[in-house]
């Protein structure tokens, strides 16, 4: 009896082993994967869900989407240090240096742009005409839609109030509702929605143009990974499979082609350094 308790017990502490082992084993496969906060959480799962479960297939890991209620969360979690993967734009603010994420790609689609809009029908034709209004941000951590339209307002001398909607939708779904007269917004985000939407807006300033969101990576990340899943990404058009993961996800936004993204660097990005060293906006240095 007491033998086989012994041969029971030892059992038992293997199998444990064994289960702790896998655990630990598929700790170190599995990634995060960070996304800013601009759209809804049930938009931006559908769009991003399928085309990591794609990469992470490719490159023999797996990627888990993380996202924040709000876009200052999502800042909080980058400037930590978070996520080891993150597609964020706000990574290039200078608070984030210490966090040291470091692009590997970038989208392949049109550069974005700051915009700041009011509805089709509302008096407002000018920047110069929100003097003393109230206007709508995504937030603070908004870099097209909140810094830069922003700056242009200062260097402008328009005063406004400013009021935060959590995210590119919820400052535009208030624009839409009439809580705020004009709203900062990120071109892209502002074009689909008003398309999915049938909104009619009209646009009093637009700012030069950006390079779209891009994929970063943290340092601890090994090299193999970093080196994995950015050629899964930037070969995804390329495979008949990546190519329809693309255009579904696609179709969830509004996205129009070009479709996916490409090896890019942190050179590709000096626009948005440039611009934190000289702007106006002293809550985004």
């Amino acid at each position: 009896m007491q033998f086989a308790m012994k041969i029971l017990l030892t059992f038992v502490a293997n199998l444990l082993l064994l289960v702790t082992a896998n655990a630990c084993a598929n700790d170190a496969d599995r990634y995060s994967f960070g996304v800013l906060s601009q759209r809804s959480a049930t938009l931006t799962a559908q769009y991003w869900n399928p085309i990591l479960d794609y990469a992470g297939r490719r490159a023999g890991i797996e990627l888990r989407l993380k996202v924040a209620r709000s876009a200052p969360e999502s800042n909080a979690a980058i400037e930590r240090g978070a996520f080891d993967f993150v597609y964020a734009n706000t990574i290039f603010e200078p608070k984030m240096a210490s966090a040291n994420y470091q692009v590997i790609l970038r989208p392949r689609d049109e550069a974005i742009s700051g915009q700041i809009v009011t509805l089709a029908d509302s008096p407002i034709q000018s920047i110069k005409d929100l003097q003393g209004k109230v206007v709508g941000f995504p937030s603070l951590a908004a870099f097209v839609g909140y810094a830069v339209p922003m700056d242009q307002l200062l260097r402008e001398e328009v005063t406004v109030t400013p009021v935060f909607g959590g995210n590119q939708e919820g400052i535009i779904g208030q624009l839409k509702a009439g809580k705020v007269i004009a709203a900062g917004v990120n071109n892209q985000v502002m074009r689909d929605f008003a398309a999915r939407e049938n909104m009619k807006y009209r646009v009093l300033w637009e700012s030069a143009p950006f390079n779209n969101l891009p994929i970063s990576v943290h340092p601890r990340v090994p090299t193999k990974v970093v080196q994995a899943v950015r050629a899964a990404i930037d070969n995804m058009e390329l495979d008949p499979e990546g190519r329809r993961v693309l255009e579904a996800s696609a179709q969830v936004i509004g996205q129009k082609p070009p479709y996916g993204f490409r090896a890019a660097s942190p050179a590709d990005y000096r626009s948005y350094t440039d611009f934190y060293r000289m702007t106006w906006v002293k809550d985004s240095k």
